[in-house]
């Protein structure tokens, strides 16, 4: 069943980049919108203002209209960091958030909004700091362990609705260790879809998904820290998506994808980063 779109704003202008992105997605993908505004003034002195909240919400709606787009209003107060993953998880929702203008020291105090939204919100979330359409390459951050799966799908799905060609990397990171498995990796940095690995076939298999249903895709590895790869990829490959499983989608410790990568990958803002969870069979 396809996911409706739950689209978030607080007010602040830099909101509206998930409104305009979340609507051509609805658009594209032909999703069911609602559009979360959270009145985050609850000052009785302020509650006579003019509120940056009621004119970004009927922009909002109007666009919805022009596009054509079948959408609910959930008004909503309180703060915004408490108030979306209580939304979220009441539906099949994918939530579609930009940075909410949170103050600098607040950020450094208590990090940045997405962390907590990707620690507790289950259903996949679209962070859209910047808007780059329209999509023409999409890259997907596969650890080769199963736990990038369901973000695959998704962004299979994303890519054939746009029409938008995919890239899926694997990132070899630094070890120590000296098992066998470790050694066929890192000789084959390259080539490591053409192996017997479990990572080997894994690429491929994600490959022949994306083929099967008539996208361009192609496989590309790199070695070194994953974030700065990934981040580096990113930018010479001048992609317009990045996806990824989320942070915290599996609770192994041998998971490739430590619990801030996605996360750091998400706050360095290059482009739109989907973020879904695995869920566990």
């Amino acid at each position: 069943m396809k996911p409706e779109l739950l689209i978030v704003t607080n007010g602040f202008k830099g909101t509206w980049r998930a409104i305009e992105y979340g609507a051509w997605l609805a658009e594209t993908m032909q999703l069911k919108v609602t559009l979360l505004g959270v009145n985050e003034k609850l000052h009785a002195l302020q509650m006579d203002d003019h509120h940056p909240l009621d004119e970004i919400c009927a922009r909002a709606i109007e666009l919805f209209h022009k596009r054509g787009l079948e959408y609910n209003f959930e008004p909503q107060s309180g703060v915004a960091e408490h108030v979306i993953p209580e939304i979220a998880k009441t539906g099949n929702f994918m939530t579609v958030v930009s940075p909410l203008g949170r103050p600098q020291l607040r950020r450094w105090l208590t990090g940045r909004s997405i962390r907590s939204f990707m620690e507790e919100i289950k259903g996949p979330i679209l962070y859209v700091p910047e808007i780059h359409l329209p999509l023409k390459k999409l890259l997907i951050s596969a650890g080769g362990l199963g736990y990038e799966v369901d973000a695959e799908n998704l962004a299979f799905q994303v890519a054939t609705a746009s029409r938008a060609d995919v890239t899926i990397l694997h990132v070899v990171p630094p070890t120590g260790l000296d098992y066998q498995t470790t050694r066929d990796v890192r000789g084959h940095v390259k080539d490591l879809a053409d192996t017997d690995t479990l990572l080997g076939r894994s690429l491929r298999e994600a490959l022949d998904i994306a083929q099967n249903a008539g996208l361009n895709a192609k496989i590309t590895t790199r070695q070194g820290n994953v974030v700065e790869e990934i981040l580096d990829e990113i930018k010479e490959g001048n992609y317009d998506m990045a996806c990824m499983g989320s942070s915290y989608s599996a609770h192994s410790l041998r998971q490739l994808y430590t619990p801030n990568v996605t996360a750091e990958v998400a706050e360095a803002e290059l482009c739109p980063v989907l973020t879904v969870r695995h869920l566990p069979s």
